[in-house]
């Protein structure tokens, strides 16, 4: 399946379900780029908007490039009220922008499905220098609770392509290329998500790997999934642990 069609059918799911990020993240974007009130945002596979809203809380101009109109409907729908937000419909190849018009370029949860080598053309073009790029992704630290082991076994054993549940943590060769093999730095924030039994079965349907209703697997992936909830919930929900972790660095090439 195309990339950017795979959650065309996942939308709803995934802009209720999909974790946020810490607040913090914001405070380190700005003091490690430098960013001032105002500072112009790519957020590039932005889906729903979910990063777009953190981008938007700090005060920056943000626009949101998708090339999935559903998911660009989505984010139009919850945030188009907000001055600060523009949507564009484009690609992290083709993003549309214009020539040296953006501050910092991020990409949360997204980069695994883009070309390295397409993508730095592109944000090197369409970033003013220093040309400051931000990968970000929520992993599930399944080692931090037995629920989060368990649900991680539960993904591997019905996932339509089991290659795709771990392929945040095959990304470092692939960040390198983008950076040209020049430093770039990695920060390490903790998250929380707290879901009762509904969140938890919408957090599961928003991967773009989980079986969907008709297919064989997918009843008995939710009678897994409700037996998980209910060895695991305390006070009726449980709890995903996330490292967000941010790949830092500057697209400028050295002189």
């Amino acid at each position: 399946m195309d990339s950017k069609q795979r959650f065309s059918s996942r939308v709803d799911d995934y802009a209720r379900y999909r974790p946020g990020y810490p607040r913090a993240i914001a405070d380190l974007l700005q003091s490690r780029c430098g960013l001032a009130p105002g500072a112009t945002v790519a957020d590039v596979g932005a889906g729903t908007g979910v990063f777009s809203r953190c981008l938007l809380a700090a005060g920056w101009l943000v626009s949101a490039v998708e090339p999935n109109a559903a998911m660009r409907t989505r984010a139009e729908r919850d945030l188009s009220l907000n001055p600060r937000f523009r949507s564009v419909d484009g690609s992290a190849e083709m993003t549309t922008l214009a020539d040296r018009s953006i501050d910092l370029v991020t990409a949360a949860q997204a980069f695994h499905w883009f070309d390295p080598i397409a993508v730095g053309t592109e944000w090197r073009r369409i970033l003013r220098p220093p040309g400051w790029a931000a990968l970000i992704w929520n992993e599930r630290d399944r080692r931090c609770s037995r629920f989060g082991r368990d649900y991680h076994a539960l993904l591997l054993e019905y996932a339509t392509d089991a290659k795709l549940v771990d392929r945040e943590h095959d990304q470092p060769p692939r960040i390198a290329q983008l950076f040209r093999d020049q430093p770039y730095r990695l920060e390490t924030l903790s998250y929380r998500q707290v879901l009762e039994f509904e969140g938890l079965k919408g957090r599961l349907m928003s991967s773009s790997y989980a079986p969907q209703s008709g297919d064989p697997s997918h009843a008995p992936m939710i009678e897994a999934l409700r037996a998980l909830f209910q060895q695991h919930q305390l006070d009726g929900g449980v709890t995903f642990e996330y490292k967000t972790r941010v790949y830092l660095g500057t697209l400028s090439d050295p002189p």
